[in-house]
């Protein structure tokens, strides 16, 4: 076959792996729940910035590979002028970045949130996407752990406001401070036990998956999982393992009964003692707001006040990006998995101090903190309590179309922006208005609650039809006989042009006290 006469392939149309698309409902659940949160981070006084989607890449700093082209973990392209740049792969780099390029002209303690997609490029999988919604609220310029302990009192608030109640929820505070000074005390201290560190550090960081016994293995030689998988440890002794587990387990106790293990455990040293009284001062001022951390939500006498903010020696989070207190937001209720089983919800969101990352770009100390929640996931959360996304979105009125003169159309047209100018959301019909069966249809599928039709005999005597399409559902499940349905049809009325808003809104005001009255309200 000639090249001429070869058909043209069809261009398949394919996601990107990784990514998702989002449907109508999805999006206006994520308004509704980040307009909530948007409304607790104003009240505790922060103001919006927005950052672009690139960042030149060497302002990502820690994400990047050492290799010519920096395109791992990150999505990187370069420009006409040869500079890298990048997908922001958080929303706290940027921020670092524009606080750094803005500093003499913002106003020190800078306090911002911010919303937007972040991107990585990692190898996607179940529930682990290429592109994500965060939500971050920072304090720049707040060296004291107050402006800490009021980004607990912040998450907490935020989840109570989203409709999570007491009780399913705990935010679990630590500091990093302690762990660098435990480190030292096990003999992993400097530069030069980095490695061994970390590798530590991760293996605590298993302690909600893998349990006391599986941790201790991870610290010790390794652990070999179900499959036969093995995992090297990180070749502690038996009795560091102890005591790091014992460290982890200490979430069972008081708060003066975890520091007193602490400090038995692993003695004294700068970065523990300035972490432990860090920690202290968090405690007292939590406690002074009502937002106790004394006792763990894992006591059975613990009230739901308790359970709000604890401090958890097992929280490690950035594991080379945090210096000071981090703290993680956790629902506690238990959802049913793709295997049916139940377990806890888990982590939505977390953060911490981070007083080196506004220092990279500014040869002097910035002290910093914030906290990100991940939005897909918080969004998963609250429609398993059946906080988001249950009522359904009103389809617009629907204006049909009898007759295609213009005289026609500018009327059809003038009742439609008749009803958006007093909020109702309307629509007049766009598609083949010679078949009018098939608008019927049309507003069936789009949900529309009413039809607007006036045909010529309407016209001269200047009325309009509207036909109520919810209470017509209902009736043509009750009414099976013809005579019975022409003698009822309640479901339609025919007004003057002139009361036809009035008569939307009455209907639409009836049918909203149905909806009511069938949730049981």
């Amino acid at each position: 076959m000639s090249e001429k006469n070869k058909k043209p392939q069809k261009l398949k149309a394919r996601l990107p792996r990784g990514f998702v698309d989002r449907e109508a409902g999805d999006i206006r659940a994520a308004n509704q729940m980040m307009e909530t949160i948007r409304e607790v981070y104003e009240r505790y006084g922060f103001d919006p910035i927005e950052t672009p989607l690139f960042e030149y890449t060497d302002a990502l700093g820690k994400f990047l590979p050492d290799s010519d082209r920096p395109n791992e973990g990150v999505f990187s392209l370069q420009d006409d002028d040869k500079q890298w740049m990048s997908l922001r792969y958080d929303l706290t780099a940027p921020m670092a970045r524009h606080v750094a390029e803005n500093f003499n002209e913002i106003q020190l303690p800078f306090r911002t949130y911010r919303a937007g997609y972040v991107f990585r490029n990692e190898k996607p999988g179940p529930g682990r996407f290429r592109q994500f919604m965060q939500f971050d609220a920072d304090t720049v310029g707040a060296p004291g752990v107050q402006s800490d302990a009021e980004m607990c009192m912040m998450m907490a608030d935020t989840l109570e406001a989203l409709g999570i109640k007491r009780g399913d929820y705990v935010i679990r505070v630590n500091n990093r401070k302690v762990l660098d000074g435990v480190m030292e005390a096990i003999g992993l201290g400097g530069e030069e036990n980095a490695g061994r560190r970390l590798g530590v550090l991760r293996a605590l960081d298993k302690f909600d998956k893998f349990g006391p016994e599986g941790v201790k293995l991870l610290l010790g030689e390794g652990r070999k999982d179900e499959s036969g998988d093995f995992t090297k440890g990180a070749g502690l002794s038996d009795e560091f393992a102890d005591k790091l587990v014992s460290l982890l387990m200490s979430q069972m106790g008081s708060l003066s009964q975890t520091f007193a293990l602490i400090r038995d455990s692993f003695g004294s040293n700068s970065a523990l003692d300035a972490g432990l009284d860090e920690l202290s001062v968090m405690a007292n001022l939590l406690a002074a707001a009502n937002y106790s951390t004394e006792t763990s939500q894992y006591r059975s006498e613990a009230t739901d006040e308790q359970m709000r903010i604890i401090v958890d020696p097992s929280v490690v989070r950035g594991l080379e990006y945090y210096t000071g207190p981090v703290y993680e937001a956790e629902l506690t209720f238990d959802v049913t998995n793709e295997k049916g089983e139940k377990v806890v919800f888990g982590s939505v969101g977390g953060g911490g101090r981070y007083d080196g990352l506004v220092s990279r770009f500014m040869g002097q100390p910035v002290p910093a903190t914030g906290f990100s929640i991940g939005v897909s996931r918080l969004m998963t959360a609250l429609k398993n309590l059946g906080k988001l996304g249950q009522d359904d979105v009103l389809g617009p009125v629907l204006v049909t179309v009898m007759d295609g003169d213009v005289e026609s159309m500018g009327r059809y047209q003038r009742f439609t922006q008749a009803l958006r100018a007093e909020g109702i959301r309307a629509e007049m019909y766009q598609g083949n208005w010679k078949k009018f069966g098939n608008q019927l249809k049309y507003a069936d599928r789009r949900g529309a609650p009413i039809a607007i039709i006036q045909g010529g005999d309407e016209r001269a005597q200047g009325v309009v039809q509207i036909k109520d399409l919810i209470e017509g559902k209902r009736l043509s499940g009750e009414i099976t006989d013809n005579a019975e349905w022409r003698e009822a049809r309640v479901a339609q009325d025919v007004v003057p042009e002139a009361e036809l808003v009035a008569k939307v809104k009455e209907i639409l005001a009836a049918q909203a006290e149905d909806r009511l009255r069938a949730k049981g309200v």
